[in-house]
């Protein structure tokens, strides 16, 4: 049990160090982290519910449709509204790349425990494949979520509402995209190999944007500072 639990929070850990690490200004409050990852975990269960209730009541006749449109929409829009509620509008949301790590901590929360009930079930023959693919995508629809939460938080009154939708919409349909790539049972692998390719470029593009911005801000703030100093 103990080695199926380290082989299933692995891939988490590690992408979020990469990430943690990467920010060279002050460090965010691990605690704040932490109580983000949470969240991100605890809201499995109620979207595992929800799942259940529209499967058993067969409100989706479709199954494409439901494991494309509806299990995408729902998931990445459990992962904004906690941002949006219990993040975004915190003291700690200090500059754009913040938004990066707290977006993948919600997702990497919601990935490890979706990946430790999954490898409970099916084993760790299936480990690598999902730390590839699951864990690895989640994080980095959280990081593209994060990315434009940040653009929203330090852009002007007027553009920010635009930029807490594309918040939902670029993740949701990064989403759609990989659960239909997984619904072609025979070819899947042919198309997701480049779509894994964009995804990891795209992801870390926007982390590489919200770092540099975040260094534009954090020397501006530090010469401000040093002016009302003298």
């Amino acid at each position: 049990m103990f080695i199926l639990l380290t082989v299933a929070i692995a891939p988490s850990l590690a992408l979020f160090s990469y990430l943690y690490l990467r920010k060279q200004m002050a460090k965010e409050p691990s605690r704040t982290l932490f109580h983000a990852f949470i969240y991100g975990a605890i809201m499995t269960f109620p979207i595992m519910f929800i799942q259940h209730v529209f499967e058993e009541e067969h409100v989706f006749n479709n199954e494409f449709l439901r494991n494309t449109l509806f299990t995408s929409s729902l998931e990445e829009f459990f992962k904004w509204i906690i941002i949006f509620i219990l993040v975004y509008k915190t003291v700690e949301f200090e500059d754009a790349y913040d938004g990066i790590l707290y977006g993948a901590s919600v997702s990497l929360g919601f990935a490890t425990v979706e990946n430790i009930l999954y490898l409970l079930s099916f084993g760790l023959d299936t480990a690598f494949i999902r730390a590839l693919l699951p864990v690895s995508s989640h994080a980095l629809f959280g990081v593209v979520m994060g990315y434009y939460f940040g653009k929203a938080k330090f852009s002007p009154v007027g553009e920010q509402g635009r930029w807490i939708w594309v918040a939902f919409l670029a993740p949701f349909l990064l989403h759609a995209l990989y659960n239909a790539i997984l619904f072609l049972y025979d070819y899947w692998l042919y198309l997701m190999i480049p779509f894994m390719l964009f995804l990891w470029w795209f992801g870390l593009t926007r982390v590489k944007y919200a770092h540099t911005f975040a260094v534009q801000q954090f020397r501006k703030k530090a010469h401000t500072n040093l002016r009302k100093t003298h």
